[in-house]
């Protein structure tokens, strides 16, 4: 279905499987872009991993693929890689998950697509970027969490090496893709040049891992080892208070003034007046301040600390989340039909005034819209535009 998106007229061809190609596209379907999705005839592997209303409609594919259209395409065929050259002839973008000598053993290496359509934007979605000695490895988001040091994280605040409880990799690299898609739309916009584009898991999450934990090992000599001290502290978690827990951050001078002059907890002095001196023994002041926590409930330590302007909040559960009151509000939520009924969707959390984005529609059954694109990308006159 077609929408005055920031993205509207932009046509995707996606060959990205599991999540972060699809997260990206998914964005860019919100955004108004035409998004074809090109399966093989087995599918998507999320359309399997978790619950769904019917088999190969499981809720992580259902998200990241919503209002796409699914084409399956046997590219192992010479009859498939043939579909798949006449619509990349007529595409803006070609995005694809595969590794690089894969994608080249098919015949669709950016060389040979651009080759079809100069104008084109090719955007190669991998674990470890091309120029590594790493290129050919397998990733997932587990293996990339460890890689960039998230565990070691982990184990720092509690002791044991654990994963994050999200697919963090997945996601911020597939946000990673979508800003350097777009960048590249941007410079094509401009000049009329088409370019390749690579973003890769590894690359992204190093990037991401060292914006404040580079620290003092960014200098030469290095000033210290890297980590961002507040980020690593065992006591830096959320506060058990008389009856759950409370995440606050009192933090700036302003906000410690206005908490200390409020609570006058006996342990505050002098020396934890400035944000400088609290930074240099940050372990402490959390230990100092978890203790205060305590002794009131969660309830009334929010009314206090809103009324003090210090951010807090009550520590909730992802259930919580499709029930909370600021996201009614805001509209956060859209309910869109489907073939299986009524889908509940995060929307776009981006707002624009002029184009604004939308659930672009249900997700694809496996394949629903081969022959439709199809006829439509071979029908006389078209351009080889699909619109639904």
């Amino acid at each position: 279905m077609e929408h005055a998106g920031p993205l509207s007229g932009i046509r995707v061809i996606d060959l990205t499987a599991m999540v972060m190609g699809p997260y990206c596209t998914q964005i860019m379907a919100d955004m108004g872009a035409e998004v074809i999705k090109i399966e093989p005839p087995a599918g998507d592997n999320t359309r399997y991993i978790s619950v769904g209303p019917e088999r190969g409609m499981a809720g992580v594919f259902v998200n990241v693929n919503r209002g796409k259209r699914s084409v399956v395409l046997d590219l192992r065929t010479a009859d498939g890689k043939a579909v798949l050259r006449e619509l990349l002839a007529e595409a803006d973008v070609f995005i694809h998950s595969m590794r690089a000598a894969a994608v080249a053993r098919l015949g669709f290496a950016y060389a040979e697509v651009a080759a079809v359509n100069p104008a084109i934007v090719y955007t190669n979605c991998y674990g470890y970027g091309r120029r590594g000695r790493d290129a050919d490895r397998t990733a997932y988001d587990d293996t990339i969490q460890a890689e960039c040091g998230l565990p070691s994280v982990q184990r720092q605040l509690t002791g044991t090496a654990s994963y994050v409880g999200t697919i963090m990799a997945d996601k911020i690299a597939g946000l990673t893709a979508l800003y350097a898609t777009t960048m590249a739309l941007f410079h094509r916009e401009r000049t009329g040049a088409g370019q390749e584009v690579e973003v890769a898991m590894f690359e992204t999450m190093a990037a991401f891992m060292l914006v404040e934990h580079a620290n003092g090992a960014m200098f030469d000599p290095p000033l210290g080892a890297a980590a961002y001290p507040r980020a690593v502290t065992p006591n830096r978690k959320p506060y058990r208070t008389a009856d759950g827990y409370l995440a606050a951050l009192v933090y700036n001078d302003k906000q410690w003034t206005a908490f200390v002059e409020s609570v006058r907890p006996p342990w505050a002095g002098p020396e934890w007046a400035t944000l400088e001196q609290r930074a240099a023994r940050i372990d402490t002041v959390y230990a100092l301040l978890a203790e205060t926590f305590a002794e009131r409930s969660t309830g009334e330590w929010l009314e206090l600390l809103r009324a003090l302007d210090i951010p807090a909040a009550p520590v909730r559960s992802l259930d919580e989340l499709f029930d909370n009151p600021h996201l009614l509000d805001s509209g956060f939520f859209e309910t869109v039909d489907s073939p299986h009924g009524p889908v509940r969707f995060p929307g776009p959390p981006a707002w624009f005034s002029r184009t604004p984005g939308r659930v672009a529609g249900p997700a694809p059954r496996l394949g629903a819209d081969t022959e439709d694109v199809l006829s439509r990308v071979r029908a006389p006159g078209t351009n080889g535009r699909v619109r639904g």
